[in-house]
């Protein structure tokens, strides 16, 4: 079945009228705008919005981001909205690619002129490409084969004799041979995975290097059969020093088996799906980046819950969950992260910030820094946004910063400014 590529971003419309495309708005097949209506029920029940009715005939699209593939054939290809320009779809792309890649740890392998990051296709096919270039590395190192005991019944004498099944052998069968032995084979969880997702990247993909690397990739599987149980295998999957040349591919199984997704589709239909919710995404890539830059002995603590807002029965209410803590020779600093365009010249509309962001990192400052020190609001470098804006002042000992952080850098702007102790 060839599949009928759309590339949108957050916040997109889809109809099934007759429209231009571009990156915000887009026309999909009935059989799709309905498949994605049931997807958006189910992800509702489970408290996530994937995306919302705009009429009747229009749907619009949430934070998330990523690759949804429909069973009529359509893959929606959704890349984060980090500027308000519409020509920036390989910008777009590429930026998504490193904070996934960041975000979740993903090993990715550059070779020369074969760069992966020039690598300008879709989510999913940038997916395959990363895992069949380390399946490519693995197969040149080796598989892992193990041996496996087998009882069976042979005509000559191999291994073991099993003597209690060979004494109940019945007459005339007693010149056959009821035998143990060892065959070195490559049946093995690690194997099975990795001829699972094989399997599936040759019926995804359509991009003519992936689909020929995975066929000839496929020819050096053919003889281990695919995973059954995917959790069992995963279980199984070791982590010995003779299969660590097995640990570069595994988070690409995890990515495309949906193990390490945030969000996997569910129902029968399972084609190559990865849907982020860009919120934690933009979280989880600044944890990262900040991390690499602090000095030694600094601690940056991801979701804290040491305090509540209040106590209800003597048992604490509301937990105070900043995104980030970072805590350095005895200092402390309350960072959290929004997902959002701001405007540095609205200033009579507050810069597009959030009364109500404000409110829960004024609780922050009082619980966490006991009403002194210094809070960070990150928010996205965008055109509107370049600088740090001047400071806010909750008291005269507690302050906040909104400092932007340039992905396409990875770097954090004005940190030196609310003291944060960053490349040091």
């Amino acid at each position: 079945m060839s599949l009928h590529a759309i590339t949108v971003r957050e916040y997109a419309r889809l109809t099934t009228e007759p429209a231009a495309p571009s990156l915000d708005y887009a026309q999909v097949s009935p059989s799709a705008f309905d498949w994605l209506c049931e997807l958006s029920a189910s992800f509702s029940r489970s408290g996530a919005a994937l995306l919302q009715r705009d009429g009747h005939r229009v749907l619009k699209l949430d934070s998330y981001v990523g690759v949804i593939e429909t069973p009529c054939g359509t893959r929606l290809e959704i890349l984060p909205k980090h500027t308000e320009r519409a020509d920036c779809l390989k910008e777009s792309r590429q930026l998504l690619q490193r904070m996934i890649a960041t975000a979740l740890d993903l090993p990715v392998r550059q070779v020369g002129a074969a760069d992966l990051q020039l690598f300008d296709a879709p989510l999913s096919e940038w997916v395959m490409r990363q895992f069949l270039e380390a399946l490519d590395y693995l197969l040149k190192r080796g598989l892992r084969f193990d041996y496996q005991r087998v009882e069976e019944e042979q005509c000559f004498l191999c291994g073991q004799l099993n003597v209690v099944a060979q004494m109940r052998r019945p007459p005339g069968r007693q010149h056959h041979f009821q035998i143990r032995h060892d065959l070195f084979l490559p049946d093995c969880a690690e194997n099975r995975l990795l001829r699972l997702v094989l399997d599936r990247v040759c019926k995804s993909t359509d991009e003519p290097g992936n689909w020929r690397l995975a066929h000839e990739l496929r020819s050096l599987l053919q003889d281990i059969p695919a995973s059954r149980n995917v959790r069992q295998d995963f279980k199984q999957w070791r982590g010995d020093r003779l299969m660590a040349h097995y640990q570069p591919v595994r988070p690409w199984c995890e990515l495309i088996l949906g193990e390490q997704s945030p969000l996997s589709v569910s129902g029968d239909w399972r084609g190559i799906s990865l849907l982020f919710p860009m919120e934690r995404l933009f979280e989880r890539h600044i944890e990262v980046l900040l991390g690499k830059q602090l000095p030694s002995g600094a601690r940056l603590l991801p979701q804290r819950a040491r305090h509540s807002l209040c106590t209800h029965r003597d048992e604490p209410i509301f937990r105070l969950k900043p995104d980030l803590l970072l805590e350095h020779e005895g200092l402390a600093w309350v960072l959290d992260t929004k997902w959002k365009l701001i405007d540095a010249a609205a200033r009579e509309r507050n810069y597009g910030l959030s009364q109500a962001d404000f409110y829960q990192l004024y609780a922050y400052g009082q619980s966490y820094l006991q009403g002194q020190g210094e809070m960070v609001l990150i928010y996205p470098r965008t055109e509107r946004f370049r600088e740090p804006l001047e400071p806010f002042a909750f008291s005269a000992q507690l302050g906040l910063w909104v400092l932007p952080f340039d992905l396409l850098a990875g770097e954090l702007l004005g940190g030196e400014r609310a003291g944060l102790p960053l490349g040091c």
